[in-house]
Parts: C-alpha cells; sequence; structure tokens
C-alpha cells in the first residue's frame, strides 16, 4: 500500500464485484450493506468536496441496492470515473 491512496476504496469495490457474483439473495444484500460501510469509511478519510461526495453518493447507491429499491445495471455508480480504475 503507498501513502496517501485511502485504503477504504478497495475493500467497497471488492464487496461489490463479491455482490456482484453473488448467487443467493441474503449473500448479495449483505456484500452490499459491507460495501456502503466501506464507501462510509473511505468518505469518512477524504476532505470535502468532489471525492467525498462521490463516495457517500455509492454508500447510499449500496444501501439501497441491499434494500432492493434501486434498480441495479451495470453502469458505474455515478460520480466514478472509470479511469481512477485502472
Amino acid at each position: 500500500m503507498s501513502f496517501g491512496k485511502n485504503p477504504h476504496v478497495p475493500k467497497a469495490e471488492a464487496a461489490e464485484q463479491k455482490a456482484a457474483d453473488a448467487v443467493d439473495e441474503i449473500a448479495r444484500e449483505r456484500a452490499y450493506r459491507e460495501a456502503a460501510h466501506q464507501w462510509d469509511r473511505a468518505a469518512e478519510r477524504e476532505k470535502p468536496g468532489k471525492q467525498r461526495s462521490a463516495y457517500e453518493a455509492s454508500a447510499t447507491r449500496n444501501r439501497e441496492l441491499a434494500d432492493g429499491s434501486a434498480p441495479e445495471d451495470d453502469a458505474p455508480p455515478p460520480g466514478r470515473d472509470q479511469r481512477q480504475l485502472n
């Protein structure tokens, strides 16, 4: 791990992937809730601004997915830049 990087972001992304790969509803819900928790932790480490808002939006989106109220799609969550994921 390098200095200056938020360690909770890869954990949140891994939990989202785990949710996408889950075979049953309970495992999917649990993984989305874990992803939301990790996004909250990532947001706490950021200064107020664009990045923090994006992390908070991801946490909210994952909670909605866990509750079953948000449509699941293949598009990345709002505020996430695909170039950052590489």
